[in-house]
């Protein structure tokens, strides 16, 4: 039968017990770890979001009574114990932080019984993720997870600490907006009270931080909640948390200074890294051209090089036909890998294959200076020992080449030098590499659309130098954009925004807008820019994406207390779901069966 409390407090959570407190007397509170009968002595690992203490029950000490309740101890019981802390008696377990003493009991309430789990409360879990899931709150009493969690709130935490010093505001913006449907798909919500009428969850606080800006707030900050009706990945979730900031009377080193400085605190002070500033700046050509993405991973070489005006005159057809047709043959030089089996070497052909190629070139060298190759036959011997100083290959070198539109070649060789990494072993966790993207492109080419859109949003400002161009060469145009990546993740980006009416409606005509269509969606804030507007930028973080890098994760979902999968369905309460009739028909909504919806 569970007990009350009855006035008893604790006086100590379990790590906080110490060796500068034997003798004395503690009060411990937690769940029941482990519990050990070792015929008049019961062992009895204590455990809360601290770590774990061991306990000690003797029935010379605690009487017959409470001895009988110790002995009733299974896993996952809550109690309440009290005892002097004394040095170990037996072998120190080097593996917790107070494994050189326990605390003899005196006293205990059972606060709660439990049923046994359907898993192991313990770290580095075996258990499929799925049933881990469906008992998330079980799975949140697992150390490592708990360390995670604590991790960050411990980040924002800090930054709100941090930003508040800088003099930033923390200001809530509204999560029932109007819906905007230039981006992501929205979440939406009907209204009630406007029949036929919805909110949409945000995607992000962009406008009313700008609104904030022409407000006279200077520097705003919020850890905000968005939404995205978006396929999900690992790193993905329907709803995500930003540290999302705006500042006004700054340009792009003004922003990238704040938030050096706000990464190298975090970093430090949650898990003790220093972060070398100032933080190396790449421009988006750049990392396309050497690391096929505008999301670099530094933390090995495999960089691209391009062998197109090597091979232009040749006659295999691939190449040829790729340069043609105004791509480019690109490729990688797998140092060490010439010896690599064709079973493995075809298995990285489908790994291409799956980002769009056609397939994969390869020249593997042997270390006796010779080479096999996928496509020698249609080359010269000068052309192969040019393709391979170019590549700067040597013995037992495997060198991989794609061969296609541009955009295509840096997707697949981007993805196959990550994926080498990955296999090789070249990853590694305990090494953070922060890098800069700039100048990112303002638009981008929507094959769908048969229009440009832009490549953040539509409030980007462009490159001052490159403004002579939005209107007769729209691709051309760099944007005043910034990411900031760290291992091959982007964990944060922004922009200069536009302040002036001009090239704000330039920008309207190079994504096919008419002004009346765009003050049909962004009327609010183009009516706010006519009242004094100041220049203006900000960037938002992916809190979740941080975090994970932070605890060394593969998941975002090992950082959130309560994630979706990938169907955005959560496993634990059953949502999304049906609802009652009546809330539907308060809304106006029938549910239509999709065999009813006529193609």
């Amino acid at each position: 039968m569970a007990e009350s409390m009855k006035g008893l407090k604790r006086s100590h959570r379990c790590t906080e017990v110490s060796n500068a407190l034997i003798g004395n007397e503690v009060t411990v509170m937690g769940w029941v770890q482990k519990s050990r009968n070792k015929g008049g002595i019961i062992f009895v690992d204590l455990r809360d979001r601290s770590g774990i203490l061991q306990v000690i029950f003797e029935e010379a000490n605690v009487g017959s009574e409470k001895y009988a309740k110790a002995e009733k101890l299974r896993s996952e019981f809550v109690v309440a114990i009290t005892g002097k802390v004394a040095k170990r008696a037996g072998a120190v377990n080097e593996n917790i932080a107070t494994g050189d003493i326990e605390v003899i009991a005196s006293d205990i309430r059972i606060l709660s019984e439990a049923d046994t789990p359907p898993f192991p409360i313990e770290e580095n879990s075996k258990t499929k993720e799925e049933l881990r899931l469906k008992y998330r709150y079980l799975d949140l009493r697992r150390p490592d997870l708990q360390k995670n969690i604590m991790l960050r709130s411990k980040v924002a935490t800090l930054t709100r600490a941090f930003l508040a010093d800088e003099g930033f505001l923390e200001i809530e913006t509204p999560t029932l907006c109007k819906s905007t449907p230039e981006g992501a798909r929205d979440y939406l919500v009907p209204s009630r009270v406007h029949p036929g009428t919805f909110y949409a969850l945000p995607q992000s606080p962009q406008i009313y931080k700008q609104l904030l800006m022409c407000s006279g707030y200077d520097r705003y900050f919020q850890i905000a909640r968005c939404y995205r009706d978006e396929d999900l990945r690992a790193d993905r979730q329907p709803e995500f948390t930003q540290i999302d900031m705006e500042l006004s009377f700054v340009d792009v080193d003004d922003v990238i200074d704040v938030n050096e400085r706000l990464l190298a605190k975090l970093f430090k002070e949650t898990i003790g890294v220093d972060v070398s500033l100032p933080i190396q700046r790449m421009t988006y050509k750049e990392a396309m051209e050497r690391f096929g993405s505008d999301k670099p991973d530094l933390r090995f070489g495999m960089e691209l090089k391009d062998v197109t005006d090597v091979v232009r005159n040749s006659e295999f057809v691939v190449f040829k036909g790729a340069i043609d047709n105004g791509g480019s043959v690109r490729g990688i030089n797998a140092k060490g890998q010439g010896a690599m089996p064709r079973k493995k070497i075809d298995a990285l052909v489908d790994f291409a294959k799956g980002y769009g190629a056609k397939g994969l070139a390869y020249i593997a060298i042997q270390e006796d200076g010779s080479y096999k190759s996928s496509f020698a036959k249609f080359m010269t011997e000068d052309e192969m020992k040019n393709i391979i100083s170019a590549m700067e290959g040597e013995a037992g070198d495997l060198l991989l080449f794609a061969a296609d539109k541009n955009k295509l070649v840096y997707d697949v060789l981007g993805a196959l030098r990550v994926e080498l990494a990955n296999q090789l072993g070249l990853l590694d966790k305990n090494e953070y590499r922060f890098v800069w993207i700039t100048e990112f492109p303002l638009l981008e080419w929507n094959e769908d659309l048969g229009r440009y859109q832009a490549m953040h949003h539509p409030f980007t400002m462009p490159m001052e130098e490159d403004l002579e161009y939005i209107e007769s060469d729209p691709g051309r145009v760099r944007a005043k954009a910034y990411d900031i990546v760290l291992n091959g993740n982007e964990i944060g980006g922004g922009s200069v925004r536009i302040h002036q009416n001009d090239i704000q409606e330039k920008m309207f005509k190079a994504l096919g807008f008419t002004m009346e269509k765009a003050y049909e969606q962004f009327g609010f804030l183009l009516n706010a820019f006519k009242y004094g507007v100041p220049p203006h930028a900000g960037l938002a973080y992916g809190l979740d994406r941080l975090t994970m890098l932070m605890a060394k994760e593969d998941s975002i979902r090992d950082v959130i207390a309560f994630p979706k999968i990938k169907d955005a369905s959560c496993l634990m309460s059953e949502a999304p779901n049906i609802v009652d009739e009546k809330q539907l028909e308060e809304l106006g909504i029938s549910i239509i069966s999709s065999d009813d919806i006529e193609e």
